[in-house]
């Protein structure tokens, strides 16, 4: 049986004002950054990394009353990680442009199947919740 939301009010109001504060953050870089900046591929990776840490901040709410919490790949997060810094530290590092694009592709594709899994598993939690 499912509670209605009212049930625990204190838990959805801050995922909501996480959220919020999430959406606030992306707005912000959105209205402050020249349009020419977003041609970069330095970018999508900062604005994935804002998608999946909103993405991991609902699961951590959404773990909170769950008897088996849903879990995100470790190991696809670390990787994903490691290309996205090394695609912001290409230079330093002396790589080519095509291998700082192909880190930074990586690092997209890494947070959006991780983001997709974790969504996934919500759907599957709540579709068996519900019958």
């Amino acid at each position: 049986m499912v509670e209605p939301a009212s049930v625990h009010p204190t838990s959805r109001r801050w995922t909501v004002i996480a959220s919020g504060l999430l959406c606030l953050g992306l707005a912000l870089i959105v209205m402050y950054t020249r349009p020419s900046a977003f041609l970069s591929p330095l970018a999508i990776v900062v604005v994935a990394a804002i998608g999946l840490a909103a993405v991991l901040l609902q699961l951590q709410f959404y773990n909170r009353g769950q008897s088996r919490p849903v879990r995100a790949p470790m190991w696809l997060n670390v990787v994903s990680i490691l290309c996205a810094v090394g695609a912001l530290f290409a230079d330093f590092l002396r790589l080519s442009s095509q291998v700082a694009q192909t880190m930074a592709l990586g690092a997209i594709v890494g947070f959006s199947i991780t983001s997709a899994i974790i969504l996934h598993g919500f759907r599957k939690r709540d579709s068996a919740a519900t019958k």
